[in-house]
């Protein structure tokens, strides 16, 4: 089995944005991209054969029973799938933890990339 966890980038930060120019519309607006890219990528990992655990805030985890993952193919899809308009992170591991772990590696190596949790340690 192959886990991946998938978290917006930088998406507090858009909201932070919202409140502190006290734009109603711009929240609004800002709510909705995140559901739809959310639940885009939800849909491209059940096309791909995902089971989706989790699909909420701006962040999707699915599982598959294969185990191995093609990580630039995939970041690729999701890349495609969330525009221009929204960066994504995501992390592939064998257990729920080690997507976790890899996720968290990709974020706080620069963001909008993907991270296998079997390749950290030749990164570093």
């Amino acid at each position: 089995m192959a886990f991946v966890a998938i978290d917006g980038d930088d998406i507090g930060r858009k909201l932070a944005a919202c409140y502190l120019s006290n734009s109603v519309n711009a929240l609004k607006a800002t709510k909705a991209l995140v559901e739809r890219k959310t639940e885009q990528i939800s849909m491209l990992l059940t096309d791909l054969g995902y089971e989706v655990l989790f699909c909420a805030a701006d962040g999707v985890t699915g599982v598959s029973e294969t185990s191995q993952i093609d990580d630039a193919s995939l970041y690729k899809k999701i890349k495609a799938t969330a525009g221009d308009e929204l960066a994504f992170s995501a992390g592939v591991g064998d257990s729920l933890r080690e997507a976790y772990i890899a996720l968290l590696y990709a974020k706080s190596t620069g963001k909008a990339r993907i991270c296998n949790f079997s390749s950290i340690g030749e990164n570093v």
